[in-house]
């Protein structure tokens, strides 16, 4: 196996170990909740004026999808749909007192989870990691740009 291949199977392991690890933790705090809507849960209550096609945007989903995902979250009452005095047309999503009490529940967790992990950051220079994180970004760009294309 070559360094490239190495790699490329070393980020997916971590991907999935990360997904896993942090799936056990929020469970175990956000029970009522799939992964999924609690990130959606997190956007919202991170960005304003946010509408499906701007969640499906940022999720690489789609609008149907983010609107099924919408309609359990409204159900369970975490979120709540409003529009603009000056735009009647477009429907725009915020959270409610439950959404905001699982954003801030959801946050904390998160936290928690960064401070177990930072032990691994020790152990690399800051030159290290400035190219760790060159490589991540452009890597990223690349995925991102490739997105682009096969949605066309």
């Amino acid at each position: 196996m070559n360094k490239h291949e190495r790699l490329m199977m070393s980020f997916r392991s971590l991907l999935y170990k990360l997904r896993w690890l942090d799936k056990i933790n929020m469970e175990e705090v956000l029970d009522n909740y799939k992964p999924f809507e609690v990130h959606c849960i997190d956007y919202i209550g991170k960005n304003e004026n946010i509408n499906v096609t701007k969640l499906a945007k940022s999720f690489c989903v789609t609008n149907g999808a983010i609107s099924k995902v919408a309609a359990k979250l409204i159900k369970k009452g975490a979120v709540e749909k409003y529009q603009k005095a000056t735009n009647k047309k477009e429907v725009y999503l915020k959270l409610t007192d439950v959404g905001k009490k699982v954003y801030n529940t959801h946050k904390t967790a998160h936290k928690a989870l960064e401070e177990r992990d930072n032990i691994i950051f020790e152990d690399f220079s800051d030159d290290e990691l400035a190219v760790i994180l060159k490589f991540t970004d452009k890597y990223l760009q690349y995925l991102n740009a490739e997105i682009e294309k096969n949605k066309k």
